[in-house]
C-alpha cells in the first residue's frame, strides 16, 4: 500500500518552495486562504478564472472604506489602513467585518509594488477570517503594465521585479528536481534579451517585469486577475477613471469578465479597447478634474441614472491636492490624494461610508482647518482625524 506521505511529497515540496519564494520576496508568510479569490463571496470558494461567480454588484455593508491610488508606496498604504482602524501596530487585520475597496494604481512610480500586492493578499486572507473583505480594482497603471507599457516604472521598481524573478527561477529549479511535479516552463520564454533605446543596466529588470506581468504571467494571474474594473456596492459605483453611457450599454459585468480573461491569457494579447485611451474606463477624467467647473455633471447624472440604484461614483486616477472631495452635488467623490512619494507625497486620507449613506473623510493631516468645499462639510473633532460628513 502506498504511503500517503510519499504520495503527497511532490505537492508538499511544491507548497514549501512557493512559501519559501513568497517569504524571500515579501517578508511575509501568507495565511492559508479560506477562498481561492478574496474578491468573490465566501459561499463560492470554488472560483476559477472563467467562473461567472465573480461579482460586480454587492449589497451595502455596515462599514466601507475606500482607498485611492497607492503607486508603490507601502508605508503610506499602511498609514491609510491604520488611519481607518483596519490594522494594528503589527500590520494585522483588526477591521472586523469592514469592506475595503482599493480603486487601483498599485503599480508604477514607486519601489514597493510587489510588497503591496503581497501585503494586500495577506490582508485579504486575514479579513476573510473576521467576516471582512478587501476588493481590489484595476487602474490604468495595472492595464499599462500588463500591456508592457513601462513609461512610469522606477529603477527601484525594476530592481524589485528582478529580485522576484531570481528567486522565482530558483524555486522552479528546486521543483524540477522532483519527478512527481510537472517541469516548470521557462519564465522568460518569448521575451527578448535586449531592448534598443533602453540602458543595458535595465534590461534584466525589463525582462523580469514583462515575465511577471504579461497576460498569464505569474504575478498578473495571481494578483491582478482577481481585480475588478468596475464595482457597485449599494448606491456607490467604484471605478478608477470613470464610466460613460457606452460602458453601461456594453455591460459592466461583461467589462469585468473580458478584462479578467485577458489578464489570464485566455483571449487577446492586447488589452480591450474600453481600458485604453483617454475616454476609457480607467483613463477618463471627465468627473475628476480638480476644478469643479470642468467636471461634466450632466453626463455623470445621466450615467448614474442608467445604473439601477446608483447615487454616486467614487473614483481615483486624478490627484486631488486639497484632499478627498465631492462635486456635482456629491455625485462624484474623488479619492486620489497623491499619497505616494512618487506622486506629490500627499498625506493619507480615506473615505468611510456607513450603511450606504453617511460618509466622512479620515485624514492624517493635523493642520486641517474647518472649511466648506463643494458641498462637503469639513470639521475637526476634538480628538482623532479630520472628518467629513455627507448625508445622502
Amino acid at each position: 500500500m502506498e504511503d500517503p506521505i510519499c504520495r503527497d511529497l511532490p505537492l508538499l515540496l511544491s507548497s514549501f518552495v512557493d512559501t519559501f519564494v513568497d517569504f524571500t520576496v515579501s517578508g511575509l508568510f501568507l495565511p492559508h486562504p479560506l477562498n481561492h479569490n478574496p474578491n468573490t463571496p465566501k459561499e463560492n470558494p470554488s472560483w476559477t478564472p472563467t467562473s461567472p461567480l465573480f461579482q460586480t454588484r454587492y449589497p451595502s455593508p455596515d462599514r466601507l472604506i475606500a482607498i485611492g491610488d497607492l503607486h508603490g508606496d507601502l508605508h503610506k498604504f499602511k498609514e491609510s489602513l491604520s488611519l481607518a482602524r483596519l490594522t494594528d501596530g503589527n500590520d494585522h487585520w483588526i477591521g472586523g467585518n469592514t469592506t475595503v475597496v482599493q480603486v487601483g494604481d498599485v503599480l508604477d512610480r514607486g519601489g514597493d509594488e510587489l510588497k503591496i500586492l503581497y501585503f494586500l493578499e495577506k490582508l485579504k486572507r486575514e479579513a476573510s477570517r473576521s467576516g471582512g473583505s478587501i476588493i481590489t480594482m484595476n487602474g490604468n497603471h495595472e492595464i499599462m503594465n500588463i500591456d508592457g507599457d513601462f513609461r512610469y516604472v522606477t529603477e527601484a521598481g525594476l530592481d524589485e521585479f528582478k529580485v522576484w524573478s531570481d528567486w522565482f527561477r530558483i524555486g522552479n529549479s528546486m521543483k524540477s528536481l522532483c519527478d512527481g511535479l510537472e517541469k516548470p516552463k521557462d519564465l522568460f520564454e518569448g521575451i527578448p534579451s535586449v531592448f534598443p533605446g533602453i540602458k543595458e543596466e535595465f534590461h534584466e529588470g525589463f525582462r523580469a517585469r514583462i515575465a511577471a506581468l504579461r497576460p498569464k504571467g505569474p504575478i498578473s494571474r495571481r494578483f491582478l486577475s482577481n481585480n475588478l474594473t468596475v464595482l457597485i456596492i449599494g448606491e456607490s459605483v467604484f471605478v478608477h477613471g470613470g464610466i460613460l453611457q457606452k460602458h453601461v450599454i456594453y455591460g459592466l459585468e461583461r467589462i469585468n469578465e473580458e478584462v479578467r480573461n485577458w489578464i489570464n491569457g485566455l483571449t487577446r494579447r492586447l488589452s480591450p479597447d474600453f481600458v485604453r485611451g483617454r475616454h476609457s474606463i480607467v483613463w477618463l477624467r471627465s468627473f475628476s478634474e480638480e476644478l469643479a467647473k470642468e467636471c461634466d455633471c450632466s453626463t455623470l447624472e445621466h450615467v448614474l441614472a442608467t445604473i439601477p440604484g446608483a447615487k454616486r461614483m467614487i473614483m481615483g486616477h486624478t490627484i486631488q491636492e486639497k484632499g478627498i472631495n465631492g462635486v456635482c452635488e456629491n455625485r462624484a467623490i474623488r479619492i486620489d490624494v497623491g499619497m505616494s512619494k512618487g506622486c506629490i507625497n500627499g498625506l493619507p486620507e480615506v473615505l468611510e461610508i456607513y450603511r450606504n449613506s453617511e460618509m466622512r473623510v479620515l485624514t492624517s493631516n493635523p493642520l486641517y482647518q474647518a472649511d466648506k468645499k463643494e458641498g462637503l462639510g469639513f470639521f475637526i473633532p476634538e480628538q482623532g482625524p479630520k472628518q467629513v460628513e455627507v448625508k445622502a
